[in-house]
């Protein structure tokens, strides 16, 4: 199996090494993993795509590229430049911190593998909750370590795909426990965290110039039951399956009706 892996914290970040561990079990002894990761952090970019400007690339070693980029560039890069064959299998990651909920609309981490579902490939994205439990770790993405290969393979043997024009993806998220402590998988629905959100705060610098940081929302706040962050809230790694198609379909029909 020829798998591509990439992220949003950048080339360097402990949660690829993780994934490329990952990825080495899943490809097998004759299988090939190829690198294509940002030079820089790049979180919280969502599926942004550098179409106004050209992006620098470095082949770092072999099968090992480092793209001045967002992580859907890298994907664009990889399939388009880079590889010289199409994987067979994209996974994005392991991000440092939850892509659960409301995150997973700012996360490059999933605008990764929603680029690699809209070119038609297999694509799960994978994210380390961190916590009170994980801080003390020695290593705080234990549970993915741990856990991730497992995962991947179950989604791949067992969960739906489809080669629909939107088609599937996953988001899997490891709970915030040692990996000793993870109670299983579950099938999630993407939650919402009520209550909080991402926000701005202004500083001052030493200069005086105004500057305005983005803040993020309180991350431990359990969602509906069934949902993402409540599952790994409770100990669960969850596995949202998910589509690019932003379509309200549950409304569609009153629209047609309103519209008349």
């Amino acid at each position: 199996m020829r798998i591509l892996i990439t992220n949003d914290d950048g080339i360097n970040a402990p949660g690829l090494q993780v994934l490329e561990r990952i990825a080495a079990a899943i490809a097998g002894s004759d299988g090939e993993v190829w690198t294509v990761a940002p030079a820089f952090e790049q979180s919280g970019v969502g599926h942004c795509v550098s179409y106004t400007h050209p992006m620098m690339t470095a082949e770092l070693a072999p099968r090992r590229w480092a793209i001045e980029g967002a992580p859907a560039d890298c994907v664009l890069a990889a399939l388009y430049d880079v590889m010289p064959a199409r994987p067979d299998l994209v996974l994005s990651g392991v991000n440092r911190g939850n892509n659960a909920a409301e995150n997973t609309l700012y996360s490059g981490t999933i605008g990764a593998a929603l680029e690699a579902a809209l070119q038609g490939l297999p694509a799960i994205a994978l994210s380390q909750y961190l916590g009170p439990r994980t801080r003390e770790l020695e290593n705080p993405f234990e549970a993915a370590a741990e856990h991730g290969t497992a995962t991947v393979r179950a989604i791949l043997d067992r969960a739906p795909w489809d080669e629909a024009d939107y088609r599937l993806f996953y988001n899997v998220n490891f709970p915030p426990v040692p990996a000793a402590e993870v109670r299983g998988m579950r099938a999630s629905a993407q939650g919402f965290r009520r209550g909080t959100a991402f926000g701005a705060e202004p500083h001052l610098s030493p200069s005086g110039r105004r500057f305005l940081w983005i803040k993020g929302g309180a991350q431990h706040i359990a969602t509906d039951p069934g949902t993402d962050a409540a599952d790994n809230l409770d100990g669960y790694i969850s596995v949202t399956p998910m589509r690019a198609d932003l379509t309200a379909h549950d409304t569609l029909d009153s629209l047609r009706t309103a519209l008349a």
